[in-house]
């Protein structure tokens, strides 16, 4: 009679393979915080006891018929520790009378074939890999698991979200709060790429609209020309209906309003003056000299 496998070991297994199932399949990653897979954590441990509690009965019934000699080598056999058990059947040696009960009746120049079973870790983890691929089969075909595109739009939907959420949240910018900030730049020209390029052309160098490079401007609002390209963002162009008012429409935010004259403010005069941009539109409107700062 064989000794069973420790319930220990059917429980860490379970973990695992329960974990790895959520993995795939559960759309949300926070699948820990949920009760769920708690209850069905505790519901299946409860199982694995019940069926260990109804294999000791078995076990106890067939240890009865064995006889003195069967029963002595079942306890020898019980009292080695599960782990040394895997390391014997993976490394351990067999003894000339053990491979007498395991020798293959056939041999070539005399070299002869033991029957050995496989090392039990080996054959553990070959049914992990069964199981394994049939459960990512399963969770690649009927789920988004492991298709990059769906995790893609998955993980913009929830930056959207928080991004979102921070907005509705965080105090909002207007003429008096916006400050600028050169970390803004960056993302200041994704939105003016977005929203003012049609107009103002690429990197600001004019065409529909005037060249946002040059020393000329048709509106001025504030005596600073960052908060000047904010007014305009937020009332628009009282001379050209073309330059609307996109934070009183709700085409953009106050916040992206501030990125985008940080990005103008950039263009027009910290590269402008060092780098003069060729190919513009002509100068529009007064040439004027804005207050120094940025405020």
């Amino acid at each position: 009679m064989k000794t069973r496998t420790p319930i220990s070991v059917h429980i860490a297994i379970t973990i695992g393979l329960t974990i790895m199932a959520f993995e795939m399949f559960a759309h949300d990653s926070d699948y820990f915080s949920s009760p769920f897979f708690w209850a069905l954590l505790l519901i299946t441990i409860i199982l694995l006891f019940i069926m260990n509690s109804i294999g000791d009965l078995v076990e106890n019934e067939r240890f009865n018929r064995l006889s003195e000699e069967e029963k002595k080598q079942y306890l020898k056999e019980k009292n080695v520790s599960y782990l040394q058990k895997l390391w014997n059947s993976a490394f351990k040696k067999q003894s000339e009378t053990e491979e007498k009960d395991i020798l293959i009746d056939h041999g070539f120049d005399g070299i002869t074939e033991l029957d050995n079973s496989l090392p039990k870790w080996w054959i553990g983890l070959f049914w992990f890999g069964c199981i394994f691929c049939v459960i990512y089969l399963l969770a690649f075909s009927f789920t988004d698991y492991a298709h990059p595109d769906k995790e893609y739009d998955h993980e913009t939907k929830t930056m959207l979200a928080s991004i979102n959420e921070y907005e509705k949240n965080a105090p909002q910018i207007n003429l008096e709060t916006a400050k600028y900030n050169a970390d803004h730049i960056a993302e200041g020209e994704e939105l003016f790429k977005t929203n003012c390029v049609t107009c103002h052309g690429e990197k600001g160098k004019g065409g529909i609209g005037p060249n946002l490079t040059d020393t000329h401007w048709i509106n001025i609002k504030e005596k600073s020309l960052f908060k000047n390209v904010f007014w305009m963002l937020e009332n628009g162009s009282p001379n050209n209906p073309a330059m609307r008012p996109f934070i009183k429409e709700g085409t953009i935010t106050g916040r992206d309003a501030e990125k985008i004259a940080a990005y103008v403010y950039h263009i027009n005069q910290e590269v402008a003056p060092i780098t003069p941009v060729h190919g513009g539109a002509a100068p529009q409107g007064q040439d004027i000299k804005w207050e120094n700062g940025n405020d």
